[in-house]
Parts: C-alpha cells; structure tokens; sequence
C-alpha cells in the first residue's frame, strides 16, 4: 500500500475522479434524454468506478510483483457484465446494445482520466457523443431516403428458423 502521497497528488487524483464522473455524466445525460435502459447516474457510475479503480491501481498498490495493469484488464471485462444487464428483449425485439456499448466506451473514459490523460478523455466524450447523437441521425435520414426498414433484430424471426445459432462444423 502507498501511503506517502503528497497533498498536491491527492489533489490531483481527486481531479482524475472528478473529470471521469463529469465526462461519463455527459454521456449519460445523452443516453437519459434518449430514454434508454442506463443513462445520467449508471454512466456517471461507471466512469467513476473505473478511474477509481485505475488510481487504486496505480497508486494503491506497489512492489517488484505488482502489475497496476491487472485491475485496468479487468475493468474491460467486468464492464460487460453491466452492459449485458442494459440488453433487452421486448416483444421479440433486441434494444440496448448502443447503450451496452456506451457504457463500455465510458468505463474506457474514466480509466483514462483515472489515468491523468485529461485530453484523451475529453476527445472519446465528444466522440462518442458524435456517434450516440449526430449519427443517429445521419442513419434515421439514410433509413428515410434510401427506405430502409428499421434496424432491428427479430429474435422471433430468429428462434422460427431452426438452423439460426447452429455451428456449421457440429451436429
């Protein structure tokens, strides 16, 4: 454990958590405006858990056998664990993966603020904002102008064809 951290480094770190709850509390309030399953407070979470989690890593533990970079390897797969909860069957329709996946992409945004790189968080907040709300759009025109049905998954469709999830090389 490190204990020798100076005021100005906890400062610092605090500013880290501070700016991954900002930036994963942006990209919430999209999500919340847009009505989805996790949205202000579940994004805002999750990007404070992971810068969380990156500080303790960096600077919780330290040592010749120590690896900080375990706990950051675990915050990608734990983070699918959430996002698979956001995942929704509704009336043999699949909703949620946007979300799922945003919610993967701000567990990245607060490790890198967690991590101190301010401008690498900042730049994949508004990136990902790009995507949830300026292509959302440029897809919802092409989909009118090109008429184009509705991009949806019909798990009913699905299950109607009995060789759907079935390996070619197995029985």
């Amino acid at each position: 454990m490190n204990s020798d951290l100076t005021f100005d480094t906890e400062l610092n770190l605090a500013l880290r958590l501070t700016a991954g709850l900002v930036l994963g509390a942006i990209i919430g309030f999209e999500r919340e405006l847009h009505r989805q399953p996790a949205g202000f407070r579940t994004h805002s979470l999750v990007a404070l858990g992971a810068a969380l989690f990156t500080i303790v890593s960096a600077y919780g533990f330290s040592g010749p056998l120590v690896d900080p970079t375990r706990i950051a390897a675990q915050i990608v797969s734990g983070i699918g664990f959430i996002g698979a909860g956001t995942i929704l069957q509704y009336r043999g329709h699949i909703r949620g993966l946007t979300t799922a996946a945003s919610l993967w992409a701000v567990a990245a945004i607060g490790t890198a603020a967690g991590a101190g790189m301010f401008v690498i968080a900042g730049t994949g907040t508004v990136l990902i904002l790009v995507v949830l709300s300026v292509l959302d759009r440029v897809e919802t025109i092409a989909r009118r102008r090109l008429q184009l049905p509705p991009d949806q998954y019909d798990v009913a469709a699905a299950m109607d064809d009995p060789d759907e999830g079935k390996s070619e090389d197995l029985p």
